[in-house]
């Protein structure tokens, strides 16, 4: 099959959860021997972090306006059996027109389901979502599930609906040996976002206060200089997807914070869940509705609603924590790789 995709950025992981979806997943399409043109706006901020340029499983079509690549964007959707338009995609109303005019299998893939809603109550409208919303489309595609596939249809008029989760690829995600740049008795990766720095404070700064003794690091982008450092909180401006595997295996344990639209939401994992467990990483996350059909918690994954939770977590034997590595490993490796979505993805494109 071949697939024309109108999306964020798969070229540049700054700042950018998608980069690192698509890439999975198109990697895992081409194994099956399938084919994606990927359509991507060429836009500075982006530019200037670039850490992917071509890839062997994908064609990456890199433009800046849309009037330079109109012609090509009709003619690739026109040839594609399946032509997909993702959340926060810059040149949304253009790319929807022209899937829809294309012959092939209609997608619009929310990657930020409980934000887009969010956002839909707040304002009225959103950008990347098409003035006719998406009643016109054959699979409307969330990372959420839960509530939020009732409310796409609610609220923009979507009529078949389901989840496609995030992943970790194998591949990449796997133990590394340990770097010290990244050597941490607790780490988070994650891309500042105010709605998540609440949560943060609590399960991530406040131990670091209490644990003087202990190394604590973040890493990410776009974090403000006024953010509340403390002496043991160490830093990595930006930390790319070929490093995260160094990255999680120089952690005694990482946590993962879900942004608060998604967490009130539910059925949201991030990405960062399954990478980590596929490098045999033990994981501690907050809590939302439906975390337990993904990991089960005490044995694959923590759970942390305080400062002492994560205190308690610390706390725990080494060999302790590389039991809960090694068993959320061997969940992701049973249902949670790209190649799972991938083929999940397939199967909900021939029940469409």
């Amino acid at each position: 099959m071949k697939f024309a995709i109108f999306g964020l950025s798969i070229s540049s992981s700054w700042g950018n959860g998608h980069a690192t979806i698509w890439r999975g997943l198109c990697r895992a399409l081409a194994r099956l021997g399938h084919r994606v043109t990927f359509f991507e706006k060429d836009v500075s901020y982006y530019a200037a972090h670039r850490d992917l340029t071509c890839s062997d499983d994908f064609d990456l079509v890199l433009y800046s306006d849309w009037g330079e690549v109109g012609f090509t964007a009709d003619r690739t959707a026109r040839d594609s059996d399946a032509a997909i338009v993702t959340s926060y995609c810059p040149d949304a109303q253009h790319a929807c027109d022209t899937v829809l005019r294309s012959q092939a299998q209609k997608v619009f893939y929310d990657l930020d389901t409980p934000i887009t809603l969010e956002r839909l109550s707040r304002d009225g409208f959103v950008d990347y979502i098409p003035s006719y919303g998406l009643a016109r489309f054959d699979l409307v595609l969330s990372y959420t599930g839960g509530d939020t596939l009732r409310d796409l249809q609610h609220s923009l008029g979507a009529r078949n609906v389901a989840p496609l989760y995030g992943c970790a690829d194998p591949s990449i995600h796997k133990p590394a040996s340990g770097d010290y740049h990244y050597a941490s008795d607790l780490s988070y990766l994650g891309t500042y976002a105010p709605d998540r720095q609440d949560t943060l404070e609590q399960l991530f700064l406040e131990p670091a206060r209490r644990s003087p003794d202990k190394k604590f690091l973040i890493g990410g982008a776009q974090y403000p200089e006024n953010f509340p450092w403390s002496e043991n909180v160490w830093f990595v401006h930006h930390v790319p997807p070929d490093h995260h595997p160094a990255f999680y295996s120089s952690s005694g344990l990482t946590l993962s914070v879900t942004r608060s639209a998604m967490a009130s939401s539910g059925y949201c994992p991030s990405g960062r869940l399954f990478e980590a467990a596929a490098c045999h990483t033990a994981t501690i996350s907050d809590y939302w509705e439906g975390l337990e059909a993904f990991f089960e918690p005490g044995r694959e994954i923590l759970v942390a609603n305080s400062a002492n939770d994560v205190m308690d977590a610390l706390a725990r034997d080494a060999d302790d924590l590389e039991k809960i590595g090694n068993a959320a490993h061997e969940r992701v490796l049973a249902e949670h790789t790209a190649g799972h979505r991938a083929q999940q993805f397939l199967e909900l494109l021939r029940a469409a």
